[in-house]
């Protein structure tokens, strides 16, 4: 009998090996959650033994429990690397025909570049609930999940038509006699540069240029990019003059240019440029008012995710749009959870359906951006435990080796 207790306490230490080895090789994998092994002693009885008589039998694992204590925070400065403080797990679902939801606490997540969804190593997107304009949930439960998608741009675009200059003409600039040359400065005295945008979205320059012809009168040019725009089939100037007090005179009503296809590749445009509220003073030439009424689409410029998990994509044009709110899962009893490896869990019967939630609720804890949560394995703990483990080994196997020896002894009477 001594041979089979021995066995079972050589097998239970070479157990308990092997968890602290998998602990101490998973140090450095974020979200991982070490596991502690947990025996019981075998004891052989029955109404009729004496129990001041009883040797136990050996012992036996009763199971590898899941320590759920939260590992270190690490700041990684990114806004989508996210961390539960507390209790609750991510939900992610993974590719492939289950498209099956697992939890971590992993929450290094980053950009598909192809599906611009919002997701982990493993390539599984980050569930969210959708959100209204405000940052309200509009969905709740398990049925409400979506994936996180960041899209990459934002708005509708629209051709500018319409671009109204003010601008402060410089009563004392000199005259400029000679041909006007776009690419020769001092055959014009000033320009102003416009942004404006063709049908599908894309940023021009148009650029005016204002010649010094007399006195109280000027005359205007503009170009969108290299492409001289014309009045009525004409490439000559506008004139532009003033009264004796500076007021602007002519022209009484916006410029209004020939239809041009831009270079970017929209469709033609026409454009008109107002010049009302210019004037014509001693000071310097200046840029007292300047707006146009096309719009283009934004590109993504950013994301940040809010303590309350609300995800908001920034875009170039100024526009700033939740996406969608973080949900969180948690469970009656995280350690009855199915280990699925790459730092994600499954449900079980053991642990319960998992209960959904969002950061901060009751049950939930808070979240981080721009923070990981690193392995909760303690190394220098899971040395000693494994120096108890092995000095556990060699004494099984000594009283292993001790009984082959009496048996040894016994058989060898004569």
């Amino acid at each position: 009998m001594s041979f089979y207790t021995s066995l079972s306490g050589l097998q239970a230490a070479q157990t308990e090996m092997s968890t602290i080895s998998h602990n101490l090789a998973n140090v450095g994998t974020d979200g991982f959650k070490k596991s502690r092994t947990n025996f019981a002693d075998v004891i052989a009885s029955n109404l009729q033994t004496d129990p001041r008589q009883l040797v136990g039998s050996g012992t036996v694992v009763k199971g590898n429990t899941q320590q759920f204590s939260e590992g270190n925070l690490k700041t990684t400065g990114s806004s989508l690397d996210l961390a539960v403080s507390g209790d609750g797990f991510f939900a992610v679902k993974t590719d492939g025909l289950s498209s099956a939801i697992n939890y971590t606490r992993n929450g290094s997540f980053h950009v598909d570049p192809t599906s611009h969804n919002v997701v982990d190593d493993q390539g599984s997107a980050l569930q969210v609930y959708p959100v209204d304009a405000d940052g309200n949930v509009t969905a709740t439960g398990s049925d409400g999940l979506i994936s996180m998608r960041l899209p990459a741009t934002s708005g509708t675009p629209k051709a500018t038509t319409a671009v109204s200059l003010g601008v402060n003409l410089q009563a004392t600039a000199p005259v400029q006699a000679g041909t006007f040359d776009p690419l020769n400065a001092s055959t014009y005295n000033n320009a102003t540069s416009t942004t404006i945008y063709d049908s599908s979205g894309k940023a021009m320059t148009m650029t005016s240029y204002y010649k010094h012809e007399a006195d109280n009168s000027w005359s205007v040019q503009s170009y969108v990019g290299n492409q001289r725009l014309t009045v009525g089939g004409s490439s000559n100037p506008t004139a532009v003059t003033f009264g004796a007090n500076g007021a602007l005179t002519a022209p009484s009503a916006p410029i209004a240019y020939d239809s041009f296809t831009p270079a970017t590749g929209g469709a033609a445009q026409t454009v008109s440029l107002d010049l009302a509220g210019s004037t014509q003073k001693s000071s310097a030439f200046a840029v007292v008012g300047r707006s146009q009424n096309g719009s283009g689409v934004g590109e993504l410029s950013g994301v940040t995710v809010n303590e309350s998990g609300v995800v908001t994509a920034s875009f170039s044009n100024g526009d700033a749009i939740p996406l969608g709110k973080v949900a969180l899962a948690n469970f009656t009893n995280p350690e009855g959870l199915r280990q699925n490896g790459n730092s994600y869990w499954s449900s079980s019967g053991i642990s319960g359906q998992a209960k959904l939630g969002s950061a901060n609720d009751n049950g939930y804890g808070s979240l981080k951006s721009g923070t990981i949560e690193g392995s909760n394995v303690d190394v220098t703990e899971e040395l000693v435990n494994l120096i108890a483990a092995q000095r556990n080994f060699q004494a099984n196997a000594k009283a292993l080796d001790t009984a082959k020896q009496i048996s040894q002894t016994i058989f060898q009477i004569q």
